[in-house]
């Protein structure tokens, strides 16, 4: 009991001294457990014995838990079918390649298999983090790509369930299986309905209790597929799904994330502890091969395929850049093939060295996006070949009295205060389905993004009295306010900024004003609290008016963002 105490002391400290470092280096923290995982292992420090593979299965589980109790449908219907069925054919199309490259490196089918669901994966945790980081959760790339991820999410539940049932396989097992599971959805579901909603109403008065209730839920479903010989990261991950619809679900994420990341630290420091460092000279081009077919066929195909959809390059660009690496499901489906025989070390090895590099390359590519983009953009202007031409409506005689960019959200507002103005005004933005819904209601629109040199271009800046930007970029707002003023020295230019440096950066350069939409809301609140001090009425009339706001935009499909949680 000692020793393993020691162990675990020694496994957790040498973690948290390269998360450290990985985290000076603002690096992904994964691939530093990885290689704590490494260092213990060469080192002799720490030992693979049972009790860490416990923790590491039950990291597994838990990983999923969280997994199942963030899933929102309702992402899906944000992006739309670029989600849903892009995100389905980047899949299976991705998986087709994978199975083909596995097979041409001489690996049998059962491992190609495996190389294919490594290669169709992107890291939902990782991809997440950053984008949160650079407070882009709500643009739209960023819908598009968690709805992509989410898409992802599940077709990879599908194959760790396939392929858990696979040892000592028949038709007859399998329908066994298939039937017990499908009974248990069916329970699962009239509970998440009837049952669950009552018993966590009462728990959700203190938090030890809802805590408590979450755990007794996901362990009673872990146990029940133990008994039944399935997956227990199936049941861990079901378990999230019949708690997700609850109105607690947030609450209880943040409960049980403190204890799913202990054990998935143990979980990521042992697949470092289970790679042969001696076998990476024969896996060397095996390595090479697949890291080609991550960080550079991956995102050709994505950006291919959302310019399909009907989007302009930057947003593609970003999209495909974003999902350049392999997911923390790649690392579930290897140690899932280790377990069943499945994979040899080898390929372990190889599907962990590339979850390592691809996730650590990614902290990079969000780095130098900017830069990278300047460096492709005029080569990536073919992909726009393949877009459909998207509906613009710019009549022949427009006084481009005000131009305003980016449509969704905060751009509404501005947008019904114009239309109340009577003044004249253009709408750009790079969502197609905005500028088609604008289109159809002879509302004078572009389709583009504002920070392309030819949109701005073709604007003709020089007759403009007023450009608003609600895109948050900062090097697109840069360069709209260069353009806009010496085409216009006497042009407004009014600029959005999620940060308080970027925003005095702003203004050094030209900017009029800057919207900090995170301080908004404290300024409205301001002059709504001296107003309805003098008359408690008016905060009446405010809130009859606020109601009716957000029903139109919930019609509308607007979404507030919320602080996400991560994985």
């Amino acid at each position: 009991m000692a020793d393993i105490i020691i162990e675990l002391a020694i496994l957790f400290i040498t973690a948290t001294l390269l998360a450290y470092i990985s985290k000076l280096f603002r690096q992904p923290i994964i691939p530093a457990y990885i290689l704590a995982g490494i260092i213990l292992v060469l080192t002799g420090l720490v030992e693979t014995n049972s009790v860490v593979s416990m923790i590491s299965t039950l990291g597994i589980a838990f990983l999923l838990f969280i997994v199942g109790l963030e899933l929102e449908f309702r992402r899906l219907k944000d992006v739309g079918l670029v989600s849903t069925f892009g995100g389905s054919i980047l899949c299976i199309a991705l998986f087709g390649i994978g199975i083909l490259a596995g097979i041409l490196l001489g690996f049998s089918y059962m491992q190609a298999v495996y190389i294919g669901l490594v290669i169709a994966f992107s890291s939902t945790m990782v991809v997440i983090k950053l984008l949160s980081d650079r407070s882009e959760l709500d643009t739209l790339h960023a819908r598009i790509i968690i709805g992509i991820l989410l898409v992802q999410d599940l077709f990879a539940i599908i194959a760790l369930f396939v392929l858990s049932s696979l040892n000592g396989f028949s038709f007859t097992s399998l329908g066994k299986s298939l039937g017990i599971l499908t009974g248990i959805l069916i329970i699962l579901f009239l509970a998440s309905k009837f049952i669950l909603p009552l018993i966590f109403k009462y728990a959700a008065r203190t938090e030890e209790l809802l805590f408590t209730s979450a755990i007794a839920i996901c362990l009673a479903l872990i146990a029940l597929f133990e008994y039944l010989n399935l997956s227990i990261a199936i049941g861990a991950f079901l378990a999230g799904v019949a708690l997700a619809n609850l109105p607690y679900n947030i609450e209880i994420i943040s409960l049980v994330k403190p204890l799913s990341d202990f054990f998935a630290i143990v979980f990521f420091v042992s697949l470092g502890m289970l790679l042969n460092i001696k076998t990476i000279n024969n896996i060397l081009i095996p390595i090479i091969v697949l890291l080609a077919l991550t960080i550079i066929l991956k995102p050709f195909l994505i950006m291919l395929l959302t310019s399909f959809f009907g989007y302009k390059k930057r947003p593609s660009f970003l999209i495909s850049m974003s999902l350049a690496q392999t997911s923390e499901f790649s690392l579930i489906l290897a140690v899932l093939g280790l377990s069943l025989g499945h994979l040899t070390e080898e390929l372990f090895s190889i599907v962990t060295i590339l979850a390592m590099v691809t996730m650590g390359l990614t902290a990079y590519i969000f780095q130098f996006e900017p830069w990278i983009y300047k460096l492709l953009s005029k080569h990536l202007s073919w992909f726009e070949k393949v877009s459909k031409e998207e509906p613009e409506y710019i009549p022949r005689k427009i006084s481009k009295d005000v131009i305003l960019a980016g449509y969704d959200r905060l751009g509404y507002n501005i947008f019904n205060t114009l239309k109340q103005m009577k003044r004249s005004f253009l709408v750009v933005d790079y969502n197609p389905e905005v500028i088609k819904t604008l289109a159809s209601k002879r509302i004078p629109c572009m389709y583009g993004d504002i920070g392309d040199l030819e949109i701005l271009n073709r604007l003709d800046l020089k007759d403009v009295k007023m450009f608003i930007s609600t895109v948050p970029d900062r090097q697109d707002n840069l360069l709209l306010i260069k353009k806009t003023k010496e085409a216009n020295p006497n042009s407004v230019v009014i600029v959005t900024s999620m940060n308080v440096d970027d925003a005095l950066d702003l203004y050094d350069s030209g900017a009029d004003y800057v919207i900090l939409p995170h301080f908004l809301g404290g300024e409205r609140m301001s002059i709504l609290l001296e107003e309805s001090n003098k008359d408690i009425r008016k905060l009446l009339e405010y809130k009859i008016s606020h109601v009716k706001e957000l029903k139109k935009r919930r019609s509308l499909g607007h979404r507030h963002p919320k602080r996400h949680r991560h994985r």
